[in-house]
């Protein structure tokens, strides 16, 4: 039974009232302990991620987020003016580069970023990522309006601090190459020298049906491939003509031709497709999704090449072959 003179007295949750001194409950300890640890592991990740290798191979100073565990270097690009909707855009206002470092699961550290570049710095820098052991996982733009156009691109990656770092840092140096001779990007991917497109297309069919292995479509001196990929979408199965599919469409000559199109790839295609498509100079215009919810997860990559017909379509039926789109290689669940 309880005691009525006991159930009366006060009690004392965070101090404690004993022999005349003040004591810590045992749920206060547990509170100062909990603070301590959470205090130390932001101190370890700090020592983990050796902050000062990060700054000395990135050549910036960066900034810790104890919450977090993330050590974060970033810088604006202020190097190009740039104006949206006709209004002079502060780099503060999101030209801001960034590269985010945390403690990995599976490796030493894992990083995480953003770059903002200028359409004649892409492929360079998605280049320089790729060689070095980061994964580009966006492409896009954040803007309209804007003059010259800004794309910025995502990257990932995991390893040794020093690997990471280094890798950003190489990142970096390629658009300050870029950009050092001549602070105007370029309007073209034309090169010195290289001749106008044809105002007639006439491509010849014949040679790439037979490269693909399939019959593209005509229309016009143009001719367009499209394989599908089966995926499923709230139960019901998407392929071709629902959006899940990769196309290549030529126009120009046969000596001097156009390419563009799009890859519909898994996640565990993106990287090397990537490297396959701009190994051969195919450039890069765009890397983002078409859907939600699908399986499996599609991501979507939009591509331009200029050259010979039959070049460029050797050039992205690698991409086919890597992919395994000629073969689908990512059958419904």
């Amino acid at each position: 039974m309880l005691d009525v003179k006991e159930a009366a007295k006060p009690r004392f949750f965070g101090i404690a009232r004993w022999s005349g001194r003040s004591t810590l409950t045992l749920p206060m300890k547990k509170l100062f302990i909990l603070a301590a640890i959470s205090a130390a592991m932001g101190v370890s990740a700090l020592a983990a991620l050796d902050t000062a290798k990060i700054d000395n191979l990135t050549g910036l100073k960066g900034k810790f987020n104890e919450k977090e565990g993330v050590y974060k270097v970033t810088f604006p690009r202020d190097d190009v003016k740039v104006v949206v909707d006709g209004w002079k855009m502060p780099p503060f206002m999101g030209l801001g580069t960034w590269a985010a470092f945390t403690k990995g699961a599976h490796a030493e550290a894992m990083v995480m970023g953003d770059t903002v570049l200028f359409e004649d710095e892409v492929n360079a820098a998605m280049t320089a990522a790729l060689d070095n052991g980061l994964n580009v996982t966006a492409l896009h733009n954040h803007f309209f309006f804007d003059q010259p156009k800004v794309f910025f691109m995502h990257i990932e990656g995991e390893g040794t601090t020093e690997k990471l770092a280094s890798a950003v840092k190489k990142v970096y140096d390629t658009t300050k190459a870029i950009r050092g001779p001549d602070p105007k990007p370029a309007e073209s991917f034309s090169v010195v020298g290289q001749p106008s497109l044809p105002e007639k297309n006439s491509i010849n069919a014949a040679p790439l049906n037979e490269i693909f292995g399939t019959q593209g479509e005509s229309k016009d001196g143009m001719v367009k491939f499209t394989i599908g990929r089966p995926a499923k979408m709230h139960g019901v199965t998407i392929d071709k003509d629902m959006g899940v599919n990769t196309w290549a469409a030529f126009a120009g000559s046969d000596d001097n031709a156009i390419v563009d199109g799009d890859f519909a790839v898994t996640e565990d295609e993106l990287q090397p497709v990537l490297k396959s498509l701009l190994k051969e100079k195919i450039n890069i215009v765009a890397i983002h999704q078409h859907m939600t919810h699908e399986e499996p997860r599609i991501m979507f990559f939009h591509y331009w090449g200029r050259g010979r017909a039959k070049d460029l379509a050797q050039a992205i039926k690698g991409g086919f072959l890597i992919s395994g789109l000629l073969k689908v290689s990512s059958p419904l669940p």
